[in-house]
């Protein structure tokens, strides 16, 4: 295509455009990027945002760079809404749980708590029906870890979902027979099968605020967090 400045097409450029197969990826990015500026927003800067598509290699590499990118905030949003699963969530629950034990005060410069890759302040999960396996593992271990509350609506209740060690059948099919259960060591049931996460504060999150550009469930979050924040105010040197 060309492009110019005026109408007569004096000093036209030509620029090759080669179209993407889908925009799927590019909106996505759209949508947390205008999220996290919401949060940004709502918090005055206090708050990180992080969203997990999955607890895959996607989801784990997403968390990795953006939990250690935003330390200088002082709580965060985790979004697991829409959370297509995959693997254990233990590592991802194990940076969430660590704690400023000690600080190094420096004669010339900040004081720097140690760990230093630690978030003090709270922590708020948005959980959704259509979050399932690793989806509805991830806020359960959240909520035993007592990291913080969730918001949302109740996740979709698969958490093992299809997995089978079974050969595919002659005619092509296979057998979806999950060979293996979640369970609740503590009480000795087994918690997400059919029953899904119910979070501590559940908000729907309808078409109509879609419609009208809201997100009220992530409004509630970081009014949550706040609320927390402002009862006991992080503090990274402690």
């Amino acid at each position: 295509m060309k492009i110019t400045s005026g109408p007569d097409g004096a000093s036209a450029q030509t620029i090759t455009v080669i179209p993407v197969a889908s925009v799927s990826l590019l909106r996505d990015f759209e949508r947390v990027e205008n999220n996290r500026r919401r949060v940004r927003e709502l918090s005055g800067d206090k708050l990180a945002y992080i969203y997990l598509p999955n607890v895959q290699r996607e989801g784990y590499e997403i968390f990795n760079r953006d939990f250690y990118a935003q330390l200088d905030k002082q709580g965060l949003i985790i979004n697991e809404r829409f959370n297509a699963g995959g693997y254990g969530s233990d590592h991802i629950i194990d940076a969430l749980r660590r704690q400023p034990l000690n600080a190094y005060a420096f004669r010339d410069g900040a004081t720097i708590a140690f760990p230093a890759d630690a978030m003090p302040g709270p922590r708020v999960m948005l959980t959704s029906e259509f979050a399932g396996s690793g989806g509805d593992s991830l806020p359960w271990l959240f909520r035993q870890a007592e990291l913080g509350l969730l918001v949302g609506q109740r996740t979709a209740g698969f958490g093992i979902g299809y997995y089978v060690n079974v050969p595919n059948l002659l005619d092509g099919g296979d057998v979806a027979a999950p060979n293996r259960a979640f369970l609740n060591p503590r009480t000795g049931a087994f918690d997400i099968e059919n029953n899904g996460v119910t979070p501590d504060i559940q908000l729907a999150w309808t078409p109509a605020d879609w419609r009208a550009g809201r997100d009220v469930q992530l409004e509630r979050a970081v009014q949550v967090a706040m609320a927390a924040l402002k009862k006991n105010p992080a503090s990274r040197a402690r």
